[in-house]
Parts: C-alpha cells; structure tokens; sequence
C-alpha cells in the first residue's frame, strides 16, 4: 500500500513542494515564487506569511495532481534556508518580515559581540565562527534598531520551523538551525555568554529537535485549509543544504556536493565533526554523520542580477552566447552581498576586472559564472588543509541545469562532477525525512535509492590549465580589493 508523504522546501526566491510516495518515488511537484526585500543595501528579507500561502496552495495543488485523496497524505516535512531569523509572538505569529541568512546589516553588531567575546574559542564551542550569518549579532540589531519587537518577542524561530509551527507543530528549532545559529554548543545547550552579551533571554530560545522526530499534528485551521486530516504527524525536516546534499545520495565519508541555488552551497560528509573557522558544521540527518560546509553569499541570485541589469535576456541565450567566449577573459568577484564563507566578509564588494571596449556582455555573464565555480574551489582547498579526503562529486539545483555552467564548474575544480538526474532538491530529502519518521520507509539506509546520478561532466584539460592560472588570480585581486571594499562600505553605509 502506497504511503504518501508531502516535502516542501522554503527556498530564497520560492517555495517548493513535492508529493512523495514511499513506493515509487516522487509523484507530484509544485513551486511558488516568493518576493525578496532589500530595503537598504546589504539587507536582505522575505514575508513569512507569503511561504503560508504557497506552503498551501502548493499542497493542494500537488495532491490534486495525483488524484489521491487528502487523508492519503500521512506525515509532512519542512526544510529551507538557514539561520533565517523570526520573531514571532506568543501565538506564533511574525513580529515583521523574516532576516534572512545572507542579509548583511548587523556588521556593527558583529564587531561589538567579537570584542566582548574575544576571550571565547566561539568555533570550539558552537562550531562555527560568529559571522553575518550568526543569530546574535542579528538579534543585538533588532534590540538596537526594532526594541518594540523585541519586547514582544516569544521565541527566535527559523524559516522551515515556522512553517510547521504555522501548521500546527509546537514552538521549535531544528539541530541545524540551533548549530549554525551561534547560540547553541554543538552538543546543543544554549551558550550563556553569547545569550548576555546579545541581549537574548534564554526564554526565547526553543527546544531542539533533530531531523525525524514528531513536532506535534497538522492543526483544524490548516487542515481545513489543505484538505488534508486533522493531526497529520508534523516531521522536523533540516536545514535546506543539508537536505539537499541527503536527498543526492551524499552519505559515505568524503561525498560531497556542490549545490547551485540562490545561495551556493558545497558540503561534504564526514564521520566525525569537522570544526573550523572558515567553514560551517551541520549534523547529517543520519545519526552520528556530520556535514562541514561552506556557503556563499550568492550564487543563482548574483546569476539573476546580472540577467536583469542587462534587460532580462534568457538564460538559455546567454549560455549560447558565452560558451563561445574565452575562459576567465574578465574576473569578477561574485561579493555582491558581501562573502559569508571562508572569509565571513560582509563589508566585500562585487567587482569586475580585465574590462576593455572590445569586453561584450557574453564575457561578462561568463566571467560571472566562473566567479562562483572559483569561490567553491576556494573552499576545496579549505577542505584540503583539513586533510579531508575527498570522493566522488555531484552537482544539483537550478544552476545545474546550465551545461556550460557545470562544465565551468568540472574545469575549474579539475574534477569529474555527477549531475543529480531529476533532483527536485531539499523537498525530496524533507519527504523522505517524513517518511523515516512514520516508519513508511523503515531505515535510512532506503533512502538512497531515490538518487539517480547522470553521466558525468568531465573537464577539458586545456581549461583546466588556464582556469588554474586565473585562479591565482582571482585570489590575488581579492586580496587587493579587499580593503577598498571595505572603505566604500563603510562610506555608504546607512
């Protein structure tokens, strides 16, 4: 008998959900664009209560499309971006627009908490280093800036546990957000000094659940919404990366994947934590598995900026037009919100090199696509001074729908790199979280089967060689711009 469970994914620019049956796989998919807000430079914000509606429209839309009946469904998962922050007020609802996790406002705050936790081995503690993406400094800007919602504050939740405690879950925060928001030790207690110095009571911090386990039942107002029943089981998902990389079979030690979405994540699997400053640590859904990563401030987003300032063109034209051009003819740094890892950078600026009257927009989009296959190698080479001996690669998202973009990615990393077929991404590994969770599919070790990898993208030896070349280069001209970035932040800053 077939067992249904629903997966959805609140992503950067929308939100995904699938309909996924522990049988067959996949049945069903739906997406929902989602508004970003960046009201002053570096901000970067999203409606909580737009997610909701697509959230629901999109879960009935897909179990319309399977022509199952609503009660057929018997658990749902959430997963998304991380650490997005939300006040929310006693009755779960948002206190104003969520902060998501590559906004770059709070670059004050940061600098204040560094001084006062200076005596504190912070990455040690927590796992990571605190940074633009790190919840306090975030939550000392409200306090600063917003003191009213502050006060009426119940609890700091993040993007995909609000989602479920919309639907019904009690107040939450999954071990992902928890881990990477700074506040909590990697064993999962709230760390008091981080807690006094931003200002944060203890109250409003909720419990930690891990990926799998039962955060209460689908509510009557949602279930009158969605048609589905009553009490469904509510499953805590994870952290959308994570999810991905799960969903794409990364599993044994030294897997590892690059993830080309609004943000651009790599992450690679390892049997015992990996701490370091430069790189973020989440705990893989499989107990006793860990996931350092590294993600970057921007990836499809800077991909889609580009396509906008010059008029819209299709993305499909502009890889006919680039593929063409020659490789790294111009540099660009892709700080276009500044750079979370490895240089945790808010204050970076974007900027193209190499420009001349005969550069033409072709080499230019080029150029951007390779400043983010240049930011993962940057990060391969962080993994490498960790001695992390790294295996086979996959690639999976949007971006890696782009064939001349994957094969930037082969080139420039050097590496063989095993496009994900079909991968609808975080969803898929939410739907099967959902399904180990209620016992429809009885072990995680089931879920790999639901990954099928393609063949493989391979690099062309004589890009490889100029690619390495411009690398060094690339390195360089951040190092030299670095400083300008940081003048002109802080000149324009508002």
């Amino acid at each position: 008998m077939s067992a249904f469970t629903v997966g959805v994914d609140i992503g950067t620019t929308g939100t995904k959900t699938v309909l996924f049956d522990a049988g067959g796989g996949i049945v069903a998919q739906s997406t929902r664009a989602s508004a970003l807000y960046s009201d002053h430079p570096g901000w970067a914000e999203a409606d909580p209560q737009q997610w909701l509606v697509n959230v629901v429209d999109s879960i009935t839309e897909v179990v319309a499309a399977a022509k199952i009946s609503p009660r057929e469904v018997k658990a749902i998962a959430t997963t998304g971006m991380v650490p997005a922050v939300i006040p929310i007020d006693a009755a779960g609802q948002p206190l104003r627009r969520a902060i998501l996790q590559n906004d770059a406002r709070a670059t004050a705050q940061i600098r204040a908490l560094a001084e006062r936790l200076a005596a504190i081995d912070l990455v040690a503690l927590t796992g990571a280093a605190l940074t633009q993406q790190s919840v306090a400094p975030t939550v000392l800007w409200l306090d600063e800036n917003e003191a009213e919602t502050v006060r009426r504050t119940a609890y700091y939740v993040g993007s995909y546990d609000w989602i479920l405690i919309a639907l019904g879950a009690r107040p939450h925060v999954e071990k992902n957000w928890a881990l990477e928001s700074g506040l909590f030790t990697i064993a999962g207690d709230p760390v008091e000094a981080v807690l006094d110095e931003a200002h944060i009571e203890p109250a409003v911090l909720p419990r930690v659940l891990g990926s799998g386990e039962v955060a209460g039942g689908l509510s009557e107002a949602m279930a009158q919404a969605t048609g589905l029943h009553a009490g469904t089981p509510l499953i805590v998902g994870g952290a959308d990366h994570v999810l991905s990389a799960f969903a794409a079979g990364v599993e044994q030690h030294g897997e590892w994947l690059v993830k080309l979405g609004g943000a651009g994540d790599i992450l690679v699997a390892t049997d015992e934590p990996v701490i370091d400053s430069r790189l973020y640590l989440d705990a893989h859904p499989i107990p006793g598995r860990w996931l350092p990563n590294g993600c970057m401030a921007t990836s499809g987003s800077l991909i889609r900026w580009f396509q906008g300032l010059i008029g819209g063109e299709d993305l499909m034209a502009l890889d006919r037009e680039a593929q063409d051009r020659r490789p790294a003819e111009v540099l660009c740094l892709p700080y276009f919100l500044g750079e979370k890892s490895p240089l945790h950078d808010p204050d970076l600026r974007g900027v193209y090199a190499g420009l001349h009257l005969g550069t033409t927009r072709a080499d230019m989009y080029r150029s951007t696509l390779e400043a983010i296959a240049f930011g993962f190698r940057h990060h391969v080479e962080v993994f490498a001074d960790l001695g992390i001996d790294l295996g086979r690669v996959s690639v999976t998202n949007g971006g890696s729908k782009s064939t001349l973009w994957k094969q930037i990615h082969a080139e420039v990393l050097g590496v063989e790199m095993y496009p994900v077929v079909d991968h609808p991404g975080a969803s898929l590994g939410a739907a099967l979280i959902a399904a180990v969770g209620i016992g429809a599919l009885t072990g995680w070790d089931e879920c790999s089967r639901f990954a099928t990898l393609g063949e493989p993208v391979l690099p062309d030896p004589r890009n490889v060689a100029v690619y390495d070349a411009a690398y060094r280069e690339w390195r360089a001209l951040s190092a030299a711009t670095a400083d300008i970035s940081h003048s002109i932040a802080e000149r324009t800053r508002q």
